[in-house]
């Protein structure tokens, strides 16, 4: 069993409308899926990713309205690291960056960046074998798109358990000073944990909730017998619609998900229209009226 890659990115937003333009209309990624959290139907749950919502590429939103800016700290994922296709590419990224106002820093073939609400991002280049995954943009060219994850930094605290759980339990490779590497049939992805800061960590807008990585669905079940078997206390599998999921804490605090690569989006029908309707679970579509009441209001900028 190997897990492929990074599957998705989960963050809290404290303003939707702010964050649905600047994902889909600035970076140019898909609004592929207007949902709400399963276990709290008045919070948005929004996923961005390549115009197929492909497993690699979503970066998923929670809306909590208003609330307070976190700060990244021991336990959590603190920049999230985004592929790009040529140094053409990151001279691209800087010049419509800049001309939004967004201040980066750029090194050679990497761009960083924050998103309105602080969110680290980078962009690099990358020369893997990775199909890249990509979102069809009128004013970006596809070949300065997104290409998907590259990986993501994080701030350690314990690591001889990380490490233990990463390369004996999940079959990370140690690939450079405390970067680990997890590659799959189709792709691969890594984490990075650093020192952390001082200062301890708050959850809340423009933080990271938890990184996903991808398991095939024929070898989902199994990955909740192999946790147990490596000392690793977890959720059972649930039901999260578009994927299956088993939850569960590393070591040094930063919460994984191992993820299924299907059924995907366009359960909820044809792949024109993922994102331009409100997706409720089942269980709720008897409540639609009064969730969508409390919802905050959103522009349809879905394509």
């Amino acid at each position: 069993m190997r897990l492929d890659g990074i599957h998705h990115i989960s963050c809290i937003t404290g303003d939707a409308p702010a964050n649905l333009d600047f994902y889909t209309r600035v970076l140019g990624m898909r609004l592929v899926a207007k949902s709400v959290n399963q276990d709290d139907p008045y919070v948005y749950h929004l996923f961005y990713a390549d115009h197929h919502g492909s497993p690699g590429s979503d970066l998923t939103f929670f809306e909590y309205p208003g609330a307070l800016p976190g700060r990244a700290g021991a336990g959590m994922v603190y920049q999230i690291v985004f592929r790009v296709g040529s140094s053409a590419a990151i001279d691209f990224w800087a010049a419509r960056l800049a001309a939004e106002g967004v201040v980066t820093t750029r090194d050679g073939d990497t761009l960083d960046f924050a998103d309105p609400e602080g969110l680290g991002l980078q962009l690099v280049v990358t020369s893997v074998p990775d199909a890249p995954l990509i979102a069809d943009h009128p004013e970006i060219p596809r070949e300065m798109a997104l290409q998907g994850f590259d990986g993501v930094r994080a701030y350690g605290g314990r690591m001889t358990g990380s490490r233990r759980v990463l390369e004996e339990v999940m079959g990370a490779e140690p690939v450079g000073e405390q970067v680990w590497r997890l590659t799959g049939p189709a792709r691969t992805g890594w984490i990075r944990f650093d020192a952390a800061p001082m200062e301890a960590g708050r959850p809340g807008a423009g933080t990271v909730h938890h990184v996903a990585w991808s398991t095939e669905p024929a070898e989902h079940e199994l990955w909740v017998e192999r946790l147990a078997m490596g000392g690793v206390s977890s959720t059972p599998v649930i039901d999260r619609h578009y994927f299956r999921s088993i939850y569960f804490r590393e070591p040094s605090g930063v919460l994984y998900e191992l993820a299924t690569k299907g059924p995907g989006f366009t359960v909820d029908g044809p792949l024109e229209e993922l994102g331009h309707h409100l997706i409720l679970p089942p269980k709720f579509e008897l409540r639609r009226k009064e969730i969508e009441a409390r919802l905050t209001p959103l522009p349809d900028m879905a394509r």
